[in-house]
């Protein structure tokens, strides 16, 4: 990608695509009363619409090794196609709790509608508008109004893929919340360069010496926060202090990247935009210890017209978990003090459309059948704070149930006002010890 298509990507393609990354003031208000299980927390939709029968039924086979705890040889009839990646020791299952009939249970199964869900605690039916915040605070509000006042905005990162709306889920349109709560954001597909769809890596676009040119890039996009029909707060802007912090992190993410385009070694073409999220979100983890991060990942969603790539990209998320996972565990602050939790947003239909891929496989769409709803979430942590190698069978749990989650590991959940805990979920706590 070159740097006119870049800008015209990032840069004009929408008022909602705010895409470079931002660093909000810092500080809050309340400190939080409750007692925390651990001091991070970090949530990973593993979106793009994950069918169990794929995942964590394991229908074709394990293709999930690094996440779900099985030696199934992926079915013959799949295999041709799937890229083989590296496993890392013991399944993350064995080290948390898999509730494998979790829910999705209200609201149109669309991606974005389900993220605010997933963010919110809040079914959203009616009232969401893909060109506005969400009605409901985010989890990001709640953790930075209702926390320790001696923490900094910096401890709390959204790191999305460029499809949809997704900055929107930062913050809320909600007048006791708001930008003042949200997290800082970051957009790594458009800020490392992909070649096609699918593979991380043209390092020539961004050299060391081509930074000027990203600042001013971001600098131009940060100049349009204010200018979005009054949704977003003129307090969305980076202090001179935190914009030295942000613009040699981002240096050295990119210099780490840089070299070969391969920064887990795992060869270039087996890169995408989902590896790179995750990528840049393990920059943050080392650089920033954050308290709460959340991260996506979104290539998956190709099932509507490729189901092999649909495996194969479902892989390659399963190894950047695993590959995120211990990240975690190797970073002083972060090593067993972290609670991840992963979830798909929602399912896909139990039945394929009419599109077939060169191995003649059929698509799957996501259309609110009842498998479309069904999925897994995955809560992995320390022993001693969550429960190990259980699996909990039965159908429990919804996506409206991980904001509280959240807020009970960090201890702020009954500093929330009651408003707001009466249209939440309940925290898994079949989870934890």
């Amino acid at each position: 990608m070159n740097r006119r298509s870049f800008l015209k990507k990032t840069a004009i393609a929408s008022g909602a695509a705010f895409a470079a990354p931002y660093i909000l003031p810092s500080g809050r208000l309340f400190a939080s009363t409750g007692v925390r299980l651990a001091n991070h927390v970090v949530f990973c939709l593993f979106a793009g619409g994950v069918r169990n029968f794929e995942s964590v039924n394991k229908g074709e086979g394990n293709l999930m090794p690094n996440t779900i705890v099985g030696a199934e040889s992926i079915s013959s009839d799949i295999a041709t196609g799937i890229t083989s990646l590296p496993t890392f020791g013991s399944p993350l299952q064995s080290s948390g709790t898999l509730f494998k009939e979790f829910r999705y249970k209200q609201g149109s199964t669309g991606h974005f509608n389900a993220h605010a869900t997933a963010m919110t605690g809040v079914y959203n039916l009616n009232d969401v508008n893909l060109k506005q915040p969400p009605k409901h605070p985010t989890v990001f509000e709640y953790y930075r109004k209702h926390n320790s006042p001696t923490q900094s905005a910096m401890n709390a990162w959204w790191v999305s893929n460029a499809l949809g709306p997704y900055p929107f889920l930062n913050y809320s349109k909600d007048a006791s919340y708001g930008p003042n709560y949200g997290a800082n954001y970051i957009q790594p597909d458009s800020l490392i360069s992909y070649e096609g769809n699918d593979v991380l890596g043209n390092p020539v676009v961004f050299q060391p010496g081509d930074y000027d040119t990203t600042g001013k890039i971001k600098n131009l996009l940060n100049a349009n926060f204010s200018n979005t029909n009054g949704l977003f707060s003129n307090s969305i802007k980076n202090t001179p202090e935190d914009r030295l912090v942000l613009e040699a992190f981002l240096q050295n993410a990119y210099q780490s990247y840089l070299p070969l385009g391969d920064p887990w070694g795992i060869g270039a073409a087996n890169y995408n935009n989902d590896l790179g999220n995750i990528f840049l979100a393990e920059k943050v983890i080392e650089q920033f210890n954050p308290e709460l991060l959340v991260v996506n990942m979104q290539d998956v969603d190709v099932a509507h017209v490729n189901y092999t790539q649909y495996c194969n990209n479902m892989s390659k998320a399963d190894y950047a978990i695993a590959h995120l996972w211990q990240t975690i565990q190797n970073t002083p602050g972060m090593a067993d003090d972290t609670v991840l939790i992963i979830a798909p947003e929602h399912g896909r239909n139990a039945e394929p459309n009419t599109i077939i891929d060169q191995y003649g496989r059929y698509a799957l769409d996501h259309t609110n059948d009842g498998m479309s709803r069904e999925i897994f979430c995955m809560v992995v942590g320390p022993e001693g704070v969550v429960n190990q190698n259980q699996v909990i069978n039965a159908e429990v749990g919804e996506s409206i149930d991980i904001v509280p989650t959240i807020a009970k590991v960090l201890g702020f959940y009954d500093d929330i006002p009651s408003y707001y805990q009466n249209l939440m979920g309940t925290s898994l706590n079949q989870a934890f010890v």
